[in-house]
């Protein structure tokens, strides 16, 4: 089984692919529409881990129509914009921090309708346990 770096065009067309084939996030996001950055900073206190990268994903009514790294930002102008720092994101990735709490808590930040991220926690966790089934490798 192959390992997937994390964050890199590989591992985010792997989520694609978990989310594609999920019938509990199919059912769980059947009213989402939208698209998304996911922006990863590298850590202050340790910056030469990665540069800023961006993953996109398309994601319309339980379906991932698209997912990839993206290199120059402005290719794509989503409706939702969330953000953190990679030790952040990597303990969203393996199930360490829920997502909706770490935006409650200001370890992530978002861009976008927040109501309609609040409507669809559910679609969010099984986003997060669709990660945590990626065989990934991180960094740091």
């Amino acid at each position: 089984m192959s390992k997937f770096l994390f964050p890199s065009d590989e591992w985010v067309k792997q989520l694609e692919n978990e989310l594609n084939t999920s019938d509990a996030y199919a059912d769980a996001a059947k009213n989402w529409e939208g698209d998304f950055y996911f922006v990863i900073d590298p850590d202050k206190e340790n910056p030469q881990n990665l540069e800023t990268k961006y993953l996109y994903m398309d994601l319309w009514h339980g379906k991932c129509r698209e997912a990839r790294s993206v290199i120059n930002k402005e290719e794509k102008h989503p409706a939702f914009i969330m953000s953190g720092t990679y030790s952040k994101w990597k303990r969203v990735v393996t199930a360490q921090l829920d997502p909706i709490q770490g935006l409650m808590t200001g370890q992530l930040k978002l861009k976008g309708n927040m109501v309609m991220v609040m409507k669809n926690v559910k679609a969010a966790q099984e986003m997060v346990k669709a990660c945590t089934r990626i065989d990934a490798e991180f960094l740091s």
